[in-house]
C-alpha cells in the first residue's frame, strides 16, 4: 500500500470510528494536569503587586519541582541541608515526568521511560540505586526486572499489519535496505570519532562537534546522500519523539546524538539489534518523581507561582503568589536555585544576567499533548506483531500510545489506559503555530484526531474508549536547534551571583539524565 493509499484509508476508518462512537454513550473527558492560567497570569504581570502580604525565611529556595528541582532538593539533603523550600506551580512535583490516575488506573502525564543508565550518569545510577532498582549481584550491576520493559516492547503498523520494532523493514526495497545500513555505519564512525554522552555537559566540545551542531540534521542526511521516504519517516520521528521538531529544525549534531548515546541504530541483520534496556511504569516517570518529592514533607509547596527573583545585599528574595491563599508571599534565603525553564527564569529574575539572557534568546520550545485514553475492555487488533509497550502507526502525526498495563504481572484482558503522544513543533508534517493550535482547539478536535489515528489499528476505539483526558504543555521542551550548543557553553552549573540555574534548558533538550544531573550539580554547590 502506498503512503497516500494509506492515509485515505485512515480517514476512512477514522470516519467510521467516530459514526460508531455517535452510537453509544458520549466520550467524557476534556483538559487535566496543568493550570495554564497560572503561567499566564505570570506571564501577564497580573500577579505583583506593591508589597507582600507576608515574609518566611529558609536558608536555601528552590524555584521549580520538576525533576531538576526535586533532585536538588535530594542533594542538599544528601549534605545535611534540611532548611529550604522547593515552590513548584502546579499542584504537584515532577514537571513533565509527573504520573496521574484515570478511572483507578495510573498512567503517565508526560515522560514515560527512562533508558538503562551509562556510567557518565553516575547520578541518576546512584538514584536507582537508592531506589532499589539496580543493585550488585555477584560483582555486577543488575536491575529489578519488574520494572524492565517487558516484551515486547515495541510495534509499527504499516502496510496494513504491525510488525516487530520501529523502522519499516517488511516490504521495502533493496535500496532503503542499504541506506539502513549507511546510516548505521555513519552513526558508528561517528560515534567512534567524537565522543556523545549523557549527561552531555560530561563530552567536551570539540570542533566535529561546533561542525554537527552548525547545521539541521535534514542538511547533514541530505549530504550524506541519506534521502530514502522510510529512512527519513524513521528519523523524523525519532527527532520528534526527543526533542519535539523534526529533522529540518534540529541540529545535526543532535541527530546523531539520539543514536550515538542513547537509542542505538540497528539495520536490518545488525548483530547487536536489541534496544537498550528501558525502565518504565504504569505512571511513568511519575514513579520517580513521586519518590524524589515523597521525603520532601512541608518543604515542597505546590501552587506557588514565582514572580520574581532578587539578589539583595544579604542573599536573595524570591516573591510567590499562593494559589490557595490568593497572597503573594516573599521568602528571605542565602540563595536561590533557579530550577525554571530558561524562558520563565528570564521573566522573573531581576535584572537578568547576560548568560541568562542569552540563553532565552537562543532556546525555541515545542509545545506537546498528552492524552489518556480510558478503555472499558481490550481494542481488536490488527494481524501481525502482538500488542507491545509502544506502539506507533506509520505516517501519523502523533508518536503512537503506550499501554499503562503492559508492566501489569496478571495477564487477565480488563479495562485499561493508552497514552498517545502528540508532538506539536516544527516538522516536515506542517508549518502550523503548534502553540496557537494547543490552546485554541477544542478538547472535542483533539479527541476527534486521536480517535481518526488510533482507529486504523483499531477499529472498534470509540466504542472501547470512555474517557479522555488531555494534558497541554504550551513549552514541553527545549528543541536543539542549529548553533545552540555553542551559545549554551557546555558547562555543568550555571550560576550567578547567589542564583544557580539548574533545568534540561541548559543542555538545550529536554529528558530526565539532563535534568536531574543539573539539579543534582546545584544542590551539591558549597554553601
Amino acid at each position: 500500500m502506498q503512503r497516500r493509499a494509506f492515509l485515505a484509508s485512515s480517514l476512512g476508518l477514522g470516519a467510521m470510528s467516530l459514526a460508531a462512537c455517535e452510537s453509544k454513550a458520549p466520550i467524557a473527558g476534556g483538559f487535566t494536569g496543568i493550570d495554564m492560567a497560572r503561567g499566564h497570569a505570570m506571564r501577564d504581570g497580573a500577579l505583583r503587586s506593591a508589597a507582600p502580604g507576608s515574609t518566611r525565611r529558609t536558608r536555601v529556595v528552590i524555584a521549580g519541582g520538576g525533576v531538576a528541582g526535586l533532585a536538588a532538593a535530594r542533594a542538599l539533603r544528601a549534605k545535611g541541608v534540611d532548611d529550604f523550600v522547593v515552590l513548584e506551580l502546579e499542584d504537584t512535583a515532577g514537571g513533565n515526568s509527573r504520573g496521574g490516575v484515570l478511572e483507578g488506573i495510573a498512567c503517565p502525564l508526560g515522560a514515560h521511560y527512562l533508558p538503562v543508565p551509562g556510567d557518565d550518569a553516575h547520578e541518576v545510577q546512584d538514584l536507582l540505586e537508592e531506589l532499589g532498582l539496580r543493585r550488585r549481584v555477584a560483582g555486577r550491576w543488575a536491575y529489578d526486572e519488574r520494572h524492565l520493559c517487558h516484551s515486547p516492547q515495541e510495534r509499527l503498523f504499516f502496510e496494513g499489519e504491525w510488525h516487530d520494532g520501529l523502522l519499516p523493514v517488511q516490504g521495502v526495497g533493496a535500496e532503503t535496505l542499504a541506506q539502513y545500513r549507511r546510516f548505521s555505519q555513519r552513526v558508528d564512525a561517528l560515534q567512534q570519532a567524537t565522543r556523545f554522552a549523557i549527561p552531555s555537559l560530561r563530552v567536551p566540545t570539540t570542533a566535529a562537534t561546533f561542525g554537527l551542531d552548525a547545521m539541521t540534521f535534514g542538511q547533514w542526511l541530505d549530504a550524506e546522500g541519506l534521502g530514502d521516504a522510510h529512512l527519513r519517516w524513521y528519523l523524523e520521528y525519532s527527532c520528534r519523539d526527543d526533542y519535539g521538531a523534526g529533522v529540518a529544525q534540529v541540529s545535526a549534531w543532535a541527530g546523531i546524538h539520539y543514536f550515538a548515546s542513547r537509542h542505538g541504530f540497528h539495520a536490518p541483520g545488525d548483530d547487536n539489534a536489541d534496544r537498550d534496556a528501558v525502565l518504565t511504569w504504569p505512571e511513568g516517570n511519575g514513579w520517580l518523581t513521586q519518590r524524589l518529592a515523597a521525603p520532601l514533607g512541608d518543604r515542597l509547596r505546590t501552587g506557588q507561582v514565582v514572580t520574581r527573583i532578587a539578589e539583595t545585599r544579604g542573599g536573595v528574595e524570591v516573591d510567590v503568589f499562593d494559589a490557595a491563599s490568593k497572597s503573594l508571599v516573599r521568602w528571605q534565603a542565602e540563595r536561590c536555585i533557579v530550577a525554571l525553564p530558561v524562558f520563565v527564569a528570564a521573566r522573573v529574575v531581576e535584572n537578568p544576567p547576560a548568560l541568562l539572557r542569552r540563553a532565552a534568546a537562543a532556546l525555541q520550545y515545542a509545545p506537546w499533548l498528552v492524552a489518556n485514553v480510558h478503555l472499558d475492555a481490550p481494542l481488536a487488533d490488527r494481524t501481525g506483531a502482538a500488542p507491545s509497550w509502544d506502539n506507533v502507526v506509520y505516517g501519523t502525526r502523533g508518536l503512537g500510545y503506550v499501554d499503562a498495563r503492559h508492566q501489569a504481572l496478571d495477564p487477565t484482558p480488563r479495562a485499561t489506559v493508552l497514552t498517545w503522544y502528540r508532538p506539536l513543533g516544527p516538522s516536515s508534517f506542517d508549518g502550523t503555530d503548534g502553540r496557537r493550535q494547543l490552546l485554541d482547539q477544542p478538547w472535542s478536535a483533539w479527541r476527534d484526531a486521536l480517535l481518526a489515528e488510533l482507529s486504523v489499528p483499531h477499529p472498534d476505539i470509540a466504542e472501547r474508549a470512555t474517557r479522555i483526558d488531555i494534558t497541554r504543555y504550551g513549552h514541553a521542551m527545549a528543541i536543539p536547534t542549529p548553533g545552540l550548543r555553542a551559545q549554551l557553553g557546555n558547562d555543568g552549573t550555571v550560576t550567578a551571583g547567589r542564583l544557580a540555574f539548574a533545568h534540561a534548558d541548559w543542555s538545550g533538550y529536554s529528558i530526565f539524565e539532563e535534568a536531574f544531573t543539573r539539579g543534582h550539580l546545584a544542590g551539591s554547590l558549597p554553601a
